[in-house]
C-alpha cells in the first residue's frame, strides 16, 4: 500500500533509461542500415530489436518490490508485521527511539500488591471497595487489575455515578453520594489536594521500587492509595542495550510518577526518561526531536500513545496493546517484545542492502548488454546477438534479481 523511497530512485532511472534505449535502438538501426553487410536492413532491424529486447527494464522494476515483498514476509515470520514499505526502509536510519513504560518495557500485566489507608476514617477494605467500584467503569489496564483483585477478595461493588476519565491523570466519580478522585498526583494537585509528608513518604517507598501508586481522595480528603506492580519483561534490558550499542538514543516517556519512572529507567538503563507525561507531552517531545533533524521511532501500546505513534517517523505498536495504537503505527510487534525492534532494524538493513545489490546488477547488466546487442563486438569477433538470445538474457536478468531477493528468506534476524 506504500512505496519505499528507494523505489523513487529506480523510477527516476527508468524514466531516463527507456528513452535512451529507444534512441540507442534507432541509432543501431541507422548505423547497420548504412554500414552493415548485405542485406543491411535485415541486420539493422534484427539488431535494433535485440537492443529493445535485452534492455527491457524488468530487472529495474523488480529490484525494489521483490526485496520489499520478501522482507515483509520474513518480518511476519519473526513476529514483525510491516504495513508500510517506507517504514521498512527508514528503520535503519533511526537514531532515536521513544518507548512507553507500561506494556512496552513492562509485561503489561499489572497486579495489585497493596492497598494502603492514610485516613482513620476508612479501613483498607473500604478503600479497596471505593477504588474497585470506580475502576469497574474504566477500561484502563491498571483499573482492570484493581477490579480483578477486588473480585478475588469478593468485594461488593458500589453504584457509581457521574464517572469521568481525565486523560493521563485518572478518574472522577460519585460513589455512595461521595465525591471521588482516583489517579496520580497531578489529579490531586488540580483539585487543590497535596499528600502530607508522611503520606508521600509511604507512597515513595513503593514508587522507588518501580511500583505505580494511584491515590484515592474522598470528599476532598486523601484517604489512601493502591500499589500496582508490573514486572519488567526479561528481554527489555538486552534489547535496549543492543539498540544503544548501535548508537541509538533510547528515551522512556511515561505517565507514571518520577520515582517509579526512575526505578524502571535505572533497571533497563535507557538513555534518558521523562515522567508524568500526558499524550500531548509525548507528542511535543517527538516534534522537538524531529525539528533537530532526528529520525524518531516510537514504540507504545496504549490509546494515549496513538498521537505520538502517528507523528513519529516510524510508529511501532505492541501486538498486545490497543487497536487504536496498532492502527496508528506502521509496524506491529506481534509478541509485544522490544527484541522485535532489534529484529526489525536488522531486517531493514538487510532489505535495503539487497535492493541496492539488485539495482547495481540491473544497471551493470544493461550497461554491458545493450552495447553487445547493438553489435559492438561484431567488428572484432563477428559476434551478434539474435533477438531470441537477447530475450533469454533479459529473462536471466529478471530471474537473477528475483533469486537475490529470495536470499532474504535465509537471513537470521
Amino acid at each position: 500500500r506504500s512505496k519505499a523511497p528507494i523505489q523513487n530512485l529506480a523510477d527516476k532511472i527508468s524514466s531516463y533509461f527507456v528513452p535512451i534505449v529507444i534512441l540507442v535502438s534507432l541509432i543501431t538501426f541507422a548505423v547497420w542500415a548504412i554500414f552493415g553487410p548485405e542485406p543491411p536492413y535485415v541486420y539493422a532491424l534484427i539488431n535494433a530489436i535485440a537492443v529493445l529486447i535485452i534492455a527491457c527494464p524488468c530487472a529495474l522494476g523488480l529490484a525494489t518490490p521483490m526485496s520489499i515483498m520478501v522482507g515483509v514476509g520474513k518480518g511476519a515470520q519473526n513476529g514483525v508485521l510491516i504495513k508500510n514499505a517506507e517504514a521498512l526502509e527508514r528503520f535503519k536510519e533511526m537514531d532515536t527511539l521513544i518507548i512507553d513504560k507500561t506494556g512496552t518495557i513492562t509485561e503489561g500485566k499489572p497486579s495489585v500488591e497493596s492497598v494502603v489507608t492514610v485516613s482513620n476514617a476508612y479501613t483498607e477494605g473500604e478503600i479497596l471497595q471505593f477504588i474497585a467500584s470506580v475502576n469497574n467503569e474504566s477500561e484502563h489496564p491498571l483499573a482492570n487489575a484493581t477490579v480483578q483483585f477486588a473480585k478475588d477478595k469478593e468485594v461488593e461493588f458500589l453504584k457509581v455515578q457521574n464517572f469521568n476519565s481525565v486523560t493521563g491523570k485518572g478518574v472522577q466519580a460519585e460513589v455512595d453520594q461521595k465525591s471521588i478522585l482516583l489517579g496520580n498526583k497531578k489529579l490531586l494537585e488540580e483539585n487543590d489536594l497535596k499528600p502530607s509528608s508522611e503520606q508521600q513518604s509511604k507512597a515513595d517507598e513503593y514508587a522507588q521500587k518501580g511500583k505505580t501508586v494511584s491515590w484515592l481522595a474522598i470528599d476532598k480528603t486523601i484517604a489512601g492509595f493502591v500499589v500496582i506492580g508490573d514486572n519488567i519483561k526479561s528481554s527489555s534490558k538486552d534489547a535496549i542495550a543492543s539498540l544503544k550499542n548501535r548508537g541509538i538514543e533510547v528515551i522512556m516517556l511515561t505517565g507514571d510518577n518520577p520515582q517509579t519512572a526512575e526505578a524502571v529507567a535505572g533497571e533497563v538503563q535507557v538513555s534518558s526518561f521523562q515522567a508524568e507525561c500526558l499524550p500531548q507531552d509525548k507528542l511535543k517531545v517527538i516534534e522537538d526531536l524531529q525539528a533537530e533533524g532526528k529520525i524518531v521511532a516510537m514504540a507504545g501500546d496504549g490509546t494515549n500513545d496513538a498521537p505520538g505513534l502517528a507523528q513519529a517517523d516510524i510508529g511501532i505498536a505492541m501486538g498486545t496493546g490497543t487497536d487504536v495504537a496498532m492502527e496508528s503505527a506502521m509496524i506491529t510487534l506481534v509478541k509485544g517484545d522490544l527484541k522485535g525492534i532489534v529484529k526489525a532494524l536488522n531486517l531493514s538493513e538487510r532489505v535495503v542492502k539487497n535492493i541496492k545489490q539488485n539495482l547495481f546488477f540491473a544497471l551493470i547488466y544493461n550497461t554491458l548488454g545493450v552495447p553487445v546487442a547493438a553489435g559492438v563486438l561484431y567488428p572484432i569477433f563477428g559476434l551478434l546477438l539474435s533477438p531470441m538470445i537477447a530475450a533469454l538474457a533479459m529473462s536471466f536478468s529478471s530471474v537473477s534479481v528475483i533469486g537475490n531477493a529470495l536470499r532474504l528468506k535465509a537471513v537470521k534476524l
